[in-house]
Parts: structure tokens; sequence; C-alpha cells
């Protein structure tokens, strides 16, 4: 279908766009932007840099897509912004792309939800499905697994990853890697049992859910040390399922450390 780009908008010529696109009035979009098919810039967007924006996705006025990180490191590296289809990205939101110290790359994956206000800083990896309630904000580095949500107005420090269907509540603010399947509350967040909440909506069963509570039990309640819980999990549930997600998430741990209960040690 033919693409609609209001006179008003500023596309530059050398921009590759796909078909069936909508350009709404007063967008800019940059040179090195690949809009797939069926993307929708609502109005007073902007797209800039080495930004690719996957099939269907709509963007909504005053995001600001692709600009330079916030980062005093970054002196003009051809870094790139990946955004993947089906997405929506509410009003005033900030995607950066990667930088030199983490790999070049930002990416967002396909079916996001990024709704008012919240920020993607450089170098973050954010899985399928994921969901950034208003205001929620990413430092750099950090990594979100599919179908996560975060809060409003939650902050998640550089480097942390939180794991695959992990929620964490509105305002709360998470220094500590969240394992999978984790719930984080708190002002300054602290595991706080499972999402069983969203487990249930995206259809784990009662044996499934029961699995993993005992395996959460045995590795933040148990004796001896983390690493001594994780192969003693490992051991007795096997290494494939929702528990070997969570096992393989603890074992792969980088510069930060895991987030745990309140009144959980580091043992």
């Amino acid at each position: 279908m033919p693409s609609t780009i209001h006179p008003s908008a500023a596309v530059d010529p050398a921009a590759r766009l796909g078909d069936n696109i909508h350009i709404g009035p007063f967008c800019v979009v940059g040179a090195g932007v690949d809009l797939a098919d069926g993307v929708r810039l609502e109005s007073h967007v902007v797209v800039e840099g080495r930004t690719t924006v996957g099939a269907g996705t709509r963007i909504f006025p005053f995001a600001s897509i692709g600009h330079i990180p916030q980062d005093l490191k970054y002196h003009g590296e051809e870094s790139r912004l990946e955004i993947g289809g089906g997405c929506t990205i509410r009003e005033y939101v900030t995607i950066s792309p990667g930088t030199e110290g983490g790999g070049m790359l930002t990416r967002v994956g396909d079916n996001c939800l990024i709704m008012i206000g919240a920020h993607i800083a450089h170098d973050c990896m954010i899985g399928n499905n994921v969901i950034l309630v208003n205001n929620a904000t990413l430092a750099g580095h950090v990594e979100i697994g599919d179908h996560a949500i975060l809060g409003g107005l939650s902050a998640v420090h550089q480097f942390v990853r939180i794991g695959e269907h992990a929620f964490v509540g509105g305002l709360a603010g998470v220094e500590r890697d969240v394992i999978p399947y984790g719930m984080v509350v708190g002002e300054r967040g602290f595991l706080n049992g499972l999402n069983l909440v969203g487990l249930k909506r995206r259809g784990f069963g009662r044996d499934d859910i029961h699995t993993l509570r005992g395996a959460y039990r045995a590795l933040f309640g148990g004796d001896g040390q983390m690493s001594e819980r994780i192969e003693a999990v490992a051991a007795s549930h096997g290494e494939g399922g929702a528990v070997g997600q969570m096992i393989e998430f603890l074992r792969n741990a980088g510069s930060r450390k895991i987030l745990r209960p309140r009144g959980v040690d580091d043992a």
C-alpha cells in the first residue's frame, strides 16, 4: 500500500522507507533510519541515527528515538539502535543507540509496550513482549528478559539483568540482578517472591508454579552458600524448564549481585 508523509514532515532522502508507512505532521526522519512496512510516526516524532524500526511499530508524539547517548564516553562512533516489530512507543519516550564500550548496539524486541516518558539508555538489550510503564528508566547496559514488566517510575541501575517474566513494582530502584519470574517491590527494591499473577496470566499451570516456588525457597531460604544451593536445585529439578532458566540466569551472574529477599544476606 502507498505511504503517507505529511507535507510538514522532514524526511531525509537517504532514509529507507517500507510500504504503507505513515509519517505525521512535523516528524523528523534522519538519513540513517530504516522504517519497515507499516510503521506509523503519529506526529512530532524524531528518529535519528543508524536506527531500524520493525514492521508495524507505532510511535507517538514527542518521542526521541536514536539521538546520541547520554554518555560522556561516546565520541561519535557509528553505533546502532534496533527496534522490533509490533511495538508501541508512547509520548516522550527516549531510546539511545549503543556505544563502543557496550557492543555498539541497543536493541528492543518485538511487541513491546514502552509507555509515556520511559527511557532506554545506551547498550540496553530488551526482550520481546516487555512492558515499561510510565517513566520507567533504564540505565546503560541493562538486560531485560522476555515478558518482564517494569512499573511506573521504577529505575534500573546500569549493567543489571532482569530475567524473563519478572515484575518490578512502581517506584522501585533496582541495583541488583532480578531472577526470572521474580517479583520486586520497595523503594530500594528487594525480592518479594515470584510474579504469580504474571505466571497465571501466561498460562503456567499449578504444577509448574508449585515447582518454581519450591526452587525459589531452596535458592533463597536453604542452607549453605548460594553457589551450593544453585547446584543442589539443579540436581533436584534438572536443567530444563522454568527452573532451568532460573538456574542458568544465576550461573551467568556478571558484575551485579543477585537481588534477594529482605533480610537474606549474600551467603
